[in-house]
């Protein structure tokens, strides 16, 4: 069958690619219908995702249907219409076992450790497939951009009232809005890209700043004098992920969503000063990707401001350069998988 995959930097290749085998014990078939494309996938594409070797058939957030079943599956049938947790964990190690398979020690992210679902079939374990009778294809593929907003937000316990301090707001960072207004905190937005701020305010009711200097002074300046609460930091930029630790409150917390490479620096006893709190949010967990679908399907999360670009998988290679441009304005790029 005809698959997409990255064989070198921007080197995004059609290539031919053996029919998934039968379904063994606890496995489903799928469809690949909608394949979105975030963050990884560029950075993948420009050769800076440190997880990511070539060559590599990339692609995570799925809206799938299951087309076949192996023994022992029950929560899915054929025909259903699914979101994948594309985080393929050991159910039996120790990281799993205590309730974090995101993060799990020998854990396999589909399109980064091991080929995704840029192609029309693939197999996967059944109960990493999240369904809905609802949702169409297009809203399946969201769920896991979502997703990783949503751990982020829930690792932070940002609290109701809290003023919580966001930098980055591409697909992550957006995600992590909804997920700081639904827990009833005060967001603050800050990028280097005014469009994306005017995104934002589209979204919703939120304060927004443009990223550069004296930015504690200018977050005080919208917060009563204060520092944040909380800072979500989805930018994966070094220089930004440094300086987020010098913006919390005494008492506060920096939580990195944003993933680099290179080193993180900071003054330990400014950060020691102020009791601060650093957490790291990785993936999301399987109870995120319910909760997303039900809000979905309950309306109180609207998926199609996010959708701005399109494609189909054989468009892809030519449109991916221009995807990665800041004057296209993409949010959110949904590509159509035909077999």
């Amino acid at each position: 069958m005809r698959a997409l995959r990255l064989e070198g930097v921007r080197m995004l290749r059609p290539a031919e690619v053996e029919e998934p085998g039968p379904c063994g014990e606890g496995e489903a078939l799928v469809r690949v219908h909608r394949v979105g494309i975030c963050g990884t996938d560029h950075s993948a594409y420009l050769g800076k995702m440190p997880f990511v070797t070539f060559p590599r058939i990339l692609g995570h957030e799925l809206g799938v249907e299951v087309l076949a079943v192996g023994p022992g599956v029950e929560h899915v049938q054929v025909g259903d219409r699914c979101a994948v947790e594309p985080y393929l964990n050991d159910p039996n190690s120790p990281a799993s076992r205590r309730g974090k398979p995101n993060c799990c020690e020998r854990l396999a992210v589909l399109g980064v450790h091991i080929d995704g679902g840029m192609r029309p079939r693939l197999v996967l374990p059944a109960r990493k497939l999240h369904p809905s009778t609802r949702l169409s294809y297009d809203q399946l593929a969201l769920v896991e951009t979502l997703a990783i907003g949503a751990h982020a937000v829930s690792r932070s316990g940002l609290e109701p009232g809290q003023t919580c301090l966001l930098i980055g707001a591409g697909p992550i960072g957006l995600a992590a809005l909804q997920f700081i207004r639904l827990a009833g905190g005060r967001p603050i937005v800050v990028d280097r890209i005014p469009s994306r701020l005017d995104f934002c305010q589209r979204l919703g009711v939120c304060d927004t700043l443009l990223a550069g200097d004296d930015l504690a002074e200018r977050v005080r300046s919208r917060n009563d004098g204060l520092l944040p609460d909380v800072v979500i930091d989805a930018t994966g930029n070094p220089q930004s992920m440094s300086a987020a630790l010098g913006l919390i409150a005494h008492g506060g917390k920096v939580v990195y969503v944003g993933l680099t490479g290179e080193e993180v620096r900071f003054r330990h006893s400014d950060f020691h000063r102020v009791e601060g709190t650093l957490l790291c949010s990785r993936n999301a967990l399987p109870d995120d990707f319910r909760r997303i679908i039900g809000l979905i399907e309950a309306g109180r999360i609207d998926t199609r401001p996010w959708m701005t670009h399109r494609c189909t998988l054989d468009e892809l290679p030519e449109a991916m350069p221009g995807f990665l441009k800041l004057e296209s304005r993409v949010v959110k790029a949904i590509v159509e998988v035909a077999d």
